[in-house]
C-alpha cells in the first residue's frame, strides 16, 4: 500500500474504535461483518491543505470479512505533523433516500478524537517495533510525522472477524474524516462502501 500519512492515522484510528466497540459489547447476539463492498474515496480538504491523498485502492470488491486485503496508496504532508493531532470523523447511512448522520455511540460514529497520536501509542507503545509491512518499509507510527512523501507498495492485510453494534448494519456509508490541529486543518478524505453483515448467537 503506497500511503500518506493522514490515511495511517484513520486507519490506525479506526481500527482502534472498532477494538473499543467489540470490548464494550456485551450482548450474547450480536451482528457479525460479512463484507465491505462497493469502496471509494476523494479528497475533500481546502486547497491549501498541507495533507493530501494521491491514490488508495482496496481488493478485492466485496471485501470478505474475516478475510484478506489487498491496498495501495500514496500521499503527501508538506508539514510536520505533531501532536496534538485531532480526527473529527462524520459518518452518515442512507435511510429511504435520505443520507442521515450517525452520532458517536460509545466512541463509535460521528465523533471527535481530540489526539489520535495517543491513540497510536495505545496500539503500539513506545519503544516497540512497527507492525508489518510500515516496518520492512521504514514508515513510522507515532508522532511526529515529518514532511514529505510516503509509500509503501501493494501490500496484504489480514481482517478479523469484526462485531457491529445494531445501529451498524446493512446499508449503504459514507465518512468524512478531517485531520488537524489547533491551528488549522491539515487534510481531509472521505469514502463511501456498502456493509453486509449477519445476526449471529
Amino acid at each position: 500500500m503506497k500511503s500518506h500519512i493522514s490515511f495511517f492515522i484513520t486507519l490506525f484510528a479506526a481500527y482502534y474504535v472498532f477494538q473499543e466497540a467489540s470490548c464494550n459489547s456485551h450482548s450474547r447476539n450480536g451482528w457479525k461483518l460479512t463484507k465491505v463492498l462497493g469502496f471509494s474515496w476523494a479528497n475533500c480538504g481546502k486547497s491549501d491543505d498541507p495533507a493530501t491523498m494521491k491514490t488508495l485502492n482496496l481488493s478485492p470488491d466485496p471485501i470478505p470479512i474475516p478475510g484478506y486485503l489487498t491496498a495501495e496508496a500514496s500521499g503527501t504532508t508538506s508539514v510536520e505533523l505533531t501532536s496534538p493531532l485531532s480526527v473529527n470523523v462524520t459518518l452518515e447511512r442512507e435511510v429511504a433516500g435520505v443520507w442521515v448522520k450517525i452520532p458517536c455511540i460509545d466512541e463509535l460514529g460521528s465523533c471527535h478524537y481530540p489526539n489520535v497520536c495517543d491513540l497510536l501509542d495505545e496500539l503500539i507503545p513506545p519503544g516497540q517495533d512497527c507492525p508489518e509491512p510500515l516496518q520492512t518499509y521504514g514508515l513510522p507510527c507515532h508522532c511526529p510525522f515529518k514532511a514529505g512523501d510516503y509509500s509503501l507498495p501493494s501490500s496484504g492485510f489480514n481482517i478479523p472477524e469484526v462485531e457491529l453494534p445494531s445501529w451498524l448494519t446493512n446499508g449503504d456509508y459514507k465518512v468524512q474524516g478531517i485531520l488537524g490541529n489547533s491551528e488549522k486543518e491539515l487534510g481531509c478524505i472521505k469514502v463511501s462502501f456498502s456493509l453486509h453483515s449477519s445476526l449471529h448467537k
